[in-house]
């Protein structure tokens, strides 16, 4: 599929026209042009990217397969921006589309095998409003790259539940069984988001050097600052991640110091049994010169004793706070 708009002197005036009227309209002075091309035909990429744009063949290609990197490239003509679109769900996780962006003097052809969001929302935008001023085509690519990193913040978000609930558990009903797969996940998670803004922030941050031409100096700010917003991203991972070990921490110092709870209390019990079980034990073996048995008052002797010993052994163990 071919999406196009032309602009004549700034502002936009066709949408869409047939795609073998292109390059007469690409030798009109005063015209600009975007190109979006999602999984085209190959007679579309001949027409479009050969013959009308005369791009380098192994741009050509790259834009041809998948490339699992970020890149910046320079030609006389135009600059050739690969990035990486992407998507999150609780099901599949992160997903990345590639998006091959080619920026030159009078026009922007972007090039992605999957349909994008961040792409048809620019595109959108731009239609909404057609008297909108467009000076330049880095213009199309900055709002592009402006919806690309708006689209993590519903990833930021559904991490930052999953987060919260984490610890959640860790503080309270939590069990060993359940928060450490869940820990494990998420701290994959985080690492996997990293691994995606980290190159990306890298390649925004060279384009807004301002060592090319095809960039304007007015878009170079706005360039530094979706910098400085992907470093914000790529901080509040590395931020989280630390915060979900300290979580988990958290939780087993608190399952250590229940298990320690626990045993103190089944110590306690055992020592309050100690005194019955050895008087018990003594008058219980019947020995046969054991006069004391044959006299009225051996067992409540006997009851008494064990009764105060029973005593005084709780007693002790509630001054030491066992119980």
């Amino acid at each position: 599929m071919v999406t196009s708009l032309i602009y004549r002197h700034n502002r936009l005036a066709v949408e869409n026209p047939p795609t073998s009227t292109l390059a007469a309209l690409r030798e009109e002075p005063g015209v600009m042009m975007w190109i979006d091309m999602v999984n085209p035909a190959e007679k579309h990429v001949k027409r479009i990217m050969q013959d009308l744009l005369q791009l380098h063949p192994l741009v050509i290609e790259d834009c041809a397969s998948d490339n699992p990197f970020p890149k910046l490239e320079i030609y006389d003509d135009y600059l050739h921006l690969v990035m990486h679109a992407v998507d999150y769900s609780r099901t599949d996780k992160f997903t990345t589309t590639e998006l091959d962006l080619i920026i030159g003097k009078n026009f922007l052809l972007t090039f992605h095998h999957q349909p994008l969001r961040p792409v048809q929302a620019a595109i959108d935008k731009f239609v909404r409003t057609p008297k909108r001023l467009v000076r330049g085509p880095d213009r199309f690519a900055h709002t592009i790259l402006d919806y690309m990193v708006d689209a993590y913040q519903p990833a930021l978000a559904e991490l930052r539940q999953e987060l919260e609930d984490i610890e959640w558990d860790a503080l309270h009903e939590g069990t060993p069984e359940d928060l450490f797969p869940r820990v494990l996940d998420l701290r994959k998670e985080l690492a996997q988001l990293r691994q995606i803004v980290r190159p990306q922030r890298q390649t925004v941050s060279e384009l807004s050097r301002g060592k090319t031409k095809f960039i304007r100096k007015v878009i170079l700010p706005y360039l530094r600052d979706l910098g400085e917003e992907m470093q914000r991203l790529e901080s509040q991972a590395s931020g989280w991640s630390d915060q979900l070990i300290l979580s988990f921490r958290v939780f087993l110092n608190r399952s250590s110091h229940e298990a320690s709870e626990g045993i103190r209390v089944l110590t306690s019990l055992t020592a309050l049994s100690i005194p019955p079980l050895l008087i018990g034990g003594w008058f219980g073996m019947n020995f046969e010169h054991m006069d004391i048995l044959d006299s009225g008052w051996a067992y409540p002797l006997t009851l008494a004793v064990t009764v105060a010993c029973t005593a005084g052994m709780a007693a002790f163990i509630r001054r030491r706070g066992w119980l």
